[in-house]
């Protein structure tokens, strides 16, 4: 394919879908990249596949990563239970340089295919605490990223684009279904079941419930 091309790291849940109809709508043609890293259910990785292919993916990629064998997280060791109830401070369902690893192996992808955007749907309004989702991280990145590539030293550098940076989550809903995101097809609970189906309870189901309800729209997610 001819013309400008971005990888978007893909996880199957509400925002990287938004940020996918998003790239798409801007012309990109859009390579999707999951993440088989030891997460608690396989659930999201099927989703992922799911939304690539209705919303037109080139090309869809699954990497696998050990990081359940380094463990400290809820969501990658079955031995810390995922909060059901907010929480102060950095919460256990942070991942350990999870984010830093999945754009390192998007910009690696994205030299390879001669793209020079990579779309990440991080969140600095309803981001859970997370550091690796604020704006200081995704800016620093594209400074370390032109800094340690071939493209960015010869000058054609790498644009790290956070188009839901500043939302809120009704507002990445609304945004969504303006651009043909089917949210049924996603899954972004913690601890869903094989079947897709969320638990309610945890942090991420929060966020994604109080949304819909804040946008006006039915929530097409699947409870067990």
């Amino acid at each position: 394919m001819t013309g400008k091309k971005a990888v978007i790291l893909l996880s199957g849940g509400l925002d990287s879908a938004t940020v996918l109809a998003l790239a798409k709508a801007e012309g990109y043609a859009c390579y999707t990249m999951s993440f088989d890293y030891g997460q608690r259910h396989r659930s999201e990785l099927r989703a992922a596949e799911r939304v690539a292919r209705q919303l037109g993916a080139v090309e869809h990629k699954v990497i696998g990563l050990d990081l359940d064998g380094m463990g400290g997280s809820a969501l990658t060791d079955a031995s810390i239970d995922v909060p059901e109830s907010p929480t102060e401070g950095i919460p256990v369902t942070y991942v350990p340089a999870r984010n830093t690893v999945f754009l390192a192996l998007a910009l690696g992808w994205a030299e390879v295919l001669g793209a020079r955007d990579i779309f990440i749907g991080v969140n600095a309004v309803d981001y859970s605490g997370y550091p690796d989702c604020r704006p200081e991280f995704v800016a620093a990145f594209e400074r370390m990223a032109n800094l340690a590539t071939k493209a960015g030293v010869e000058g054609d550098g790498f644009r790290i684009q956070a188009p839901l940076q500043d939302m809120s989550k009704a507002e990445i809903v609304q945004v969504g279904l303006r651009n043909g995101v089917d949210y049924a097809l996603t899954v972004s609970c913690y601890q869903a079941d094989e079947d897709g189906r969320a638990c309610g309870k945890c942090d991420s189901c929060r966020l994604r419930a109080a949304g819909f309800v804040a946008a006006g729209v039915p929530d097409p997610t699947p409870y067990r």
